[in-house]
């Protein structure tokens, strides 16, 4: 933990989806004092483009820069994930174990890989169970009961309609560079779209609507507690 700001901990079911989700959130919190940890829940084994190895090597170099911890969770493999009570319990011994603040994750819109919604689900469902302190598999840690569950959208079609947005204004230089720069380090899939500039058009868009120059959607699992509205930062509306 780095003063007072309880660690930032990302789950993604690939070796890409935190860069291109969230990325540029994790740049922007790890520059502002933040640890920020990445667990990725398979090696790209089922990817048309890049190795398993070469994906995690690009895994690697991408946390690196964006300033996190990387560790890779093995469950079923890529495109073989189901939601058990296994693979809850393992995520959930990994929230206690980092001891987070803020969790982020794949939104549990059912219209993109099916590796990405089941994650959500399943980071939802061990956000809560790291809480309790009955659970035999989670007894050789402490509970821990984060504040805030994120949700953040891979693709387009993955955004959640019923969920208001977060937006996180990225449009730092020394952010939006970072980001960039980890964008790239996923060369591999880059062989079928150019997701580099996807994902900063996409970012930019955000930006227009709210004023600045990039931001990045996340969505609350729950509603957001304010002990006063001074705590209110900007908002879209100003623009």
């Amino acid at each position: 933990m780095t003063g007072n700001l309880a660690p930032l901990l990302a789950f993604g079911a690939h070796p890409d989806d935190i860069e291109f989700g969230c990325g540029g959130v994790i740049a922007r919190e790890t520059r502002a004092g933040r640890s920020a940890y990445l667990a990725v829940c398979s090696k790209g084994e089922a990817a048309s483009h890049g190795t398993p190895e070469k994906r995690n090597a690009e895994a690697e170099k991408g946390a690196g820069l964006l300033g996190a911890k990387l560790e890779f969770v093995c469950l079923d493999g890529d495109a073989r994930l189901e939601d058990c009570a296994a693979h809850r319990f393992a995520l959930a011994t990994v929230i206690r174990r980092v001891r987070p603040g803020i969790v982020l994750a794949p939104t549990l819109e059912q219209n993109q890989h099916p590796d990405h919604y089941r994650l959500g689900q399943m980071v939802r469902d061990a956000a809560r169970l790291a809480r309790y302190g009955g659970i035999t598999e989670l007894r050789d840690l402490q509970p821990h009961a984060i504040q805030h569950l994120l949700f953040y959208a891979i693709t387009p079609g993955s955004e959640p309609a019923g969920l208001p947005e977060l937006l996180v204004d990225i449009s730092n230089p020394q952010v939006l560079a970072a980001w960039t720069e980890a964008l790239k380090s996923h060369a591999s899939q880059a062989a079928s779209r150019n997701y580099v500039e996807l994902y900063v058009t996409r970012a930019r868009l955000n930006g227009l609507r709210a004023g600045v120059g990039h931001a990045i959607a996340l969505y609350p699992n729950d509603p957001l507690v304010l002990d006063s509205l001074a705590q209110l930062g900007q908002s879209a509306r100003t623009f």
